[in-house]
């Protein structure tokens, strides 16, 4: 993302959050808070973008749509982008509530975006503390959305502002109120594609060290399949043109077969590893719309060891 800008991705992300909450009957994930977050202007200038690359990617099916209304819900389901935003972010806090039952009493949103968790599910506040941490310029416009919205920020929401490139994330999180000694749930979606492999492996061994034996990650992960020549989906490849003309390059993939390994390497233990078809099986079968797993997209959840 470019210097002092919000990530597009992000505001890309809650916009496919609220249209499926508003428009979509069988939900895959609910976020009905999501649509707030932007303002009615950067709502119409996505579903534009949407629909010129529905127009790319699928002629004759955007030809085919009788007006924006259809051809908006048809490229949703059709790229691979809105399937993800929607089944990680499921994943992701389903695995949560398991983790707080468990005994987790932190929750680390790492690459936060307009994540809505600490304003939708409140009752989960009374067990639990939510970092968002996040780049300073992305956070920024939230903290101004939601002053605007006039909604109170939880005396359990800590906003801390990182630039996962630059900064070291234990270094940022030994302040308080974020407690070293107790068990943590940390959930990073939609991040691990934009950077390094260097970086990401930085993170994922800094959330080793901060946190006690048993806590948890969740993140999603590219295959590097998608980086070889013919082996990428038209979708994939139409979402990748798109990131990289929004200045948010997709960069990083990594080997699903041995990702128990590296994790081991840096403390974390791999608990799960689903595959694409694991996705498809678990959050699409049986759908009647066109909502898929990405053929690209892996979701992994590890424990530090």
């Amino acid at each position: 993302m470019q210097k002092n800008q919000v990530s597009r991705t992000s505001l890309g992300a809650a916009f496919m959050r609220g249209y499926h909450a508003l428009y979509d009957n069988s939900k895959i994930f609910d976020d009905p808070l999501a649509y707030s977050l932007l303002t009615k202007e950067e709502r119409s200038l996505i579903a534009r973008r949407l629909i010129e690359m529905l127009q790319s990617v699928d002629p004759a099916g955007a030809a085919s749509c009788p007006d924006e209304t259809s051809a908006l819900e048809r490229v949703l389901q059709l790229l691979a982008s809105a399937a993800t935003v929607l089944s990680r972010a499921r994943y992701a806090e389903e695995a949560l509530a398991q983790a707080v039952s468990q005994g987790v009493r932190q929750y680390v949103i790492l690459g936060a975006g307009m994540d809505t968790f600490a304003f939708r599910c409140r009752d989960m506040l009374e067990r639990l503390d939510v970092f968002e941490v996040d780049h300073p310029a992305t956070q920024a416009f939230k903290r101004d959305r939601i002053a605007g919205l006039g909604w109170e920020i939880p005396v359990q929401l800590h906003l801390v502002s990182v630039d996962f490139a630059k900064e070291d994330l234990d270094k940022i999180l030994k302040r308080p109120p974020y407690d070293p000694r107790a068990l943590t749930f940390f959930s990073w979606l939609g991040v691990t594609y934009y950077l390094s492999r260097d970086t990401v492996f930085d993170t994922l061994s800094a959330v080793a060290r901060i946190s006690p034996r048993g806590s948890m990650i969740v993140f999603d992960y590219l295959n590097p399949n998608v980086y070889s020549a013919g082996k990428a989906t038209e979708r994939v490849k139409a979402v990748m043109d798109s990131l990289q003309s929004l200045g948010e390059p997709l960069k990083t993939g990594f080997d699903p077969s041995t990702l128990d390994c590296d994790l081991a390497r840096i403390g974390l233990a791999l608990q799960e590893n689903l595959t694409p078809l694991d996705i498809q099986q678990r959050y699409f079968e049986g759908r009647a719309d066109g909502y898929r797993a990405s053929q690209h997209i892996h979701f992994a959840l590890a424990a530090a060891k």
